[in-house]
């Protein structure tokens, strides 16, 4: 006999968990996890910062929505902080200083940001070599505890009655009377009218699974690694750094460093690990763009950031799949647009206000696909 609700999100990750957080205020809401944890993929494995430097207009759009939940949560959602504050540092050599210009302007609109020159650079990293010769730097940046936001979540829907099911690997799923029903590999079935798709890198997957056509979503895998900080360095004084360019970020981590190449190689769903190339590309691009040696790298992981075509989230109902609910896309930041992200969820699902006054619908629904 199955397990019924109103509302079934397959995913235990920040978006499902955000989402469902918000929808159990107003319907009986299960979340399936495949992993025996929250979280388990790319949600817990992000060194995650809130930021405006991150993808483009729409995603900016959704990070400020979401500041004021990420700095004042609701009564009882947390019982520590979401983040702390940590400067952003935007460097540039000579030769990036056109792109700087570019991305300042980008910017401009969503930060209060600060134009600095050489000796305003190494003030605040006096790690970087000395061709940095400009920077912008966002000092109102907060760096997010992933675990305290899957938390807050997973208490918020389970103070308003919704459950989390972990080791719940859906195997099949189909749909009869209106009702959508989703088997686990243990043969354990869980039945609502509605199925939202929050799967991450497997929602492509979950969605053929359901006899829905896929959006073509790219997993892309992203390495980090940690090492010793250079002695006497002052770690708690450093920003999170980043060159103009996709090429390099680092920050400190747990009383060391951390840095990623910032490798976007596709991949097929799955436990992502990291590869010996990408591992070497961190230290390489650490030690050829600060006075840093690295000369052991102490951990390293890796994670998949789920892109669609456009690299914009795909949310709202499946065009030709009555109940069939898509939430999914989030890539690289799905932890900083998650209060958004989950909003947006509501006021599809539920009919409350829509909460982005620059943002539409239609930009973000999977339609927009064919």
């Amino acid at each position: 006999m199955a397990s019924t609700s109103d509302i079934l999100i397959i995913g235990g990750g920040i978006a499902g968990l955000s989402a469902a957080a918000a929808l159990s205020k107003h319907a009986a809401v299960t979340v399936l996890e495949a992993e025996d944890q929250v979280g388990f993929h790319s949600s817990g494995r992000s060194a995650t910062m809130l930021h405006y430097f991150l993808g483009d207009r729409l995603v900016r759009e959704l990070t400020l929505a979401s500041r004021a939940f990420i700095e004042n949560p609701p009564a009882g959602f947390t019982e520590a902080p979401l983040g702390h504050a940590m400067p952003v540092l935007i460097h540039a050599r000579e030769d990036e200083c056109d792109a700087l210009d570019a991305l300042d302007a980008e910017i401009a609109q969503f930060a209060e940001l600060d134009r600095l020159d050489a000796r305003g650079v190494h003030e605040l990293c006096p790690l970087l070599k000395d061709d940095a010769v400009r920077g912008i730097a966002d000092r109102a940046a907060i760096r997010l505890d992933p675990h305290a936001l899957l938390q807050g979540n997973l208490r918020q829907l389970r103070r308003a009655g919704g459950e989390l099911v972990a080791s719940a690997r859906v195997a099949a799923i189909d749909r009869s009377g209106g009702v959508w029903s989703a088997t686990t590999d243990k043969g354990e079935t869980y039945a609502a009218p509605t199925l939202v798709n929050a799967a991450g890198s497997w929602a492509d997957q979950i969605a053929v699974l359901a006899g829905v056509a896929a959006l073509g979503l790219r997993p892309l895998r992203r390495t980090i690694i940690t090492f010793d900080a250079p002695s006497g360095a002052r770690l708690d004084r450093l920003p999170f750094a980043k060159t103009v360019g996709e090429e390099l970020y680092f920050a400190p981590e747990s009383g060391r460093l951390f840095a990623s190449p910032m490798d976007e190689v596709p991949s097929e769903p799955l436990d992502a690990r990291p590869d010996d190339y990408e591992v070497a590309l961190a230290a390489w691009r650490m030690e050829e763009r600060t006075t840093v040696k690295v000369e052991r790298v102490h951990s390293k992981w890796a994670g998949l950031r789920t892109f669609t075509s456009d690299r914009h989230p795909a949310v709202g109902f499946a065009p030709a799949a009555e109940g069939f609910f898509w939430l999914a896309g989030q890539g690289g930041f799905g932890l900083q647009t998650s209060p958004a992200m989950a909003a947006i969820a509501e006021s599809l699902l539920a009919g409350t206000a829509w909460p982005l006054a620059d943002v539409g619908a239609e930009e973000l629904g999977p339609g927009r696909f064919g």
